[in-house]
């Protein structure tokens, strides 16, 4: 085993909570020997099992002075300079910022507007040694090297479960629901973080800031929500289709002739979809009758010929002229079937 003459610990990585000298087990020491802290470190010196004296920032120089706890369980037979085993532990008082917590999985949450939903939640959460006798004894043991990662798993565990609680309670006191939740990240982080406080000290640590950056819904309600804000800004229903209706009108001008007809079909079925949806959701208030014989067949004159074709047909019969919308050439505008000009721009339509 080599004699430490010079007993220091360097962290390159940043991560480490505590550390060990030398990490795979003890080491020799002897009287007159340097042991470095630096600022943010505290050194604690051990035997047998048992956390002495402890050194603050600074160059310490071992002997009886400085270390008397120690000194009093050594045997030195061979004079002041004879060697002695001791273990000295390097725990980091540092702060270690932006660790990331997250639910893995959606977690259920009564709705007061949806019912039951399943939210995702995500943050940060910055971290220090607090106690760091209580850290030794309680987390590190006989390891010679402790980490932030060693520990993240179970900071986790207890972050998901607090944050979990403090939601579902923050929803079901206010009554809010999970739209509503976006405005109340600063509360929801602060009443998480008081929640949290006792399971980080009992590990020794303290949890110095915690954050809740961002609450989601699941995929299929936020499109829900979408489509529901959308109605409501075309002021409601009836506008909304009217709008999907131009907007199809829109891209077939765009794309051409050939879109026409599904323009115009899409443009009958948008107009007619508020009384549809509302016929169908309205409460029958009409005794049910005998069916009746079906209705004879409508049918509109011919733009060219004035011949009697069908509604709903495409071309005429008699002498073949399309009875599809025309599109002007010029703006694009859509006129009426075997309109001559546009009735936007004047341009002839043939």
């Amino acid at each position: 085993m080599a004699l430490l003459d010079l007993v220091e610990y360097l962290d390159p990585a940043g991560n480490v909570l505590a550390a060990r000298v030398p990490p795979d087990g003890s080491g020799e020491l002897r009287l007159g020997s340097q042991c470095i802290v630096r600022e943010g470190q505290l050194a604690f010196f051990a035997r047998d099992g048992r956390f002495l004296d402890m050194l603050i920032p600074g160059r310490h120089t071992l002997t009886t002075a400085n270390i008397p706890l120690l000194i009093e369980l050594i045997k030195l037979p061979f004079g002041s300079k004879s060697p002695f085993r001791a273990d000295v532990y390097y725990v980091n008082l540092q702060q270690h910022t932006d660790l990331k917590w997250g639910t893995p999985q959606p977690i259920p949450m009564r709705d007061s507007q949806f019912g039951m939903v399943r939210l995702r939640a995500f943050g940060t959460y910055i971290i220090q040694v607090a106690e760091p006798r209580k850290l030794l004894t309680a987390v590190v043991g006989t390891r010679g090297r402790f980490t932030v990662q060693d520990v993240e798993e179970q900071l986790r565990s207890s972050i998901i479960a607090r944050v979990a609680d403090v939601i579902a309670e923050w929803m079901r006191e206010r009554k809010l629901s999970v739209i509503d939740l976006a405005t109340e990240y600063d509360e929801l982080s602060e009443s998480a973080h008081t929640a949290l406080k006792p399971d980080f000290s009992n590990l020794g640590l303290e949890l110095t800031r915690f954050y809740i950056n961002t609450i989601t819904m699941p995929e299929e309600l936020e499109k829900r929500l979408d489509q529901a804000g959308g109605v409501a800004a075309m002021g409601g229903l009836d506008g909304y289709t009217r709008f999907k209706a131009a907007e199809a009108l829109e891209d077939a001008a765009k794309s051409g002739g050939g879109g026409l007809a599904g323009a115009g079909v899409g443009l009958g079925v948008g107009m007619n979809l508020g009384a549809l949806m509302g016929g169908a959701l309205a409460p029958s208030s009409q005794p049910s009758q005998a069916p009746t014989s079906p209705p004879a067949a409508q049918t509109k004159p011919c733009p060219k010929c004035n011949a009697a074709v069908p509604v709903g047909a495409k071309f005429c019969n008699e002498c073949g002229a399309s009875l599809l919308p025309a599109a002007c050439p010029k703006c694009g505008a859509v006129g009426a079937p075997g309109a001559k000009f546009c009735i936007e721009c004047g341009t002839a339509m043939h």
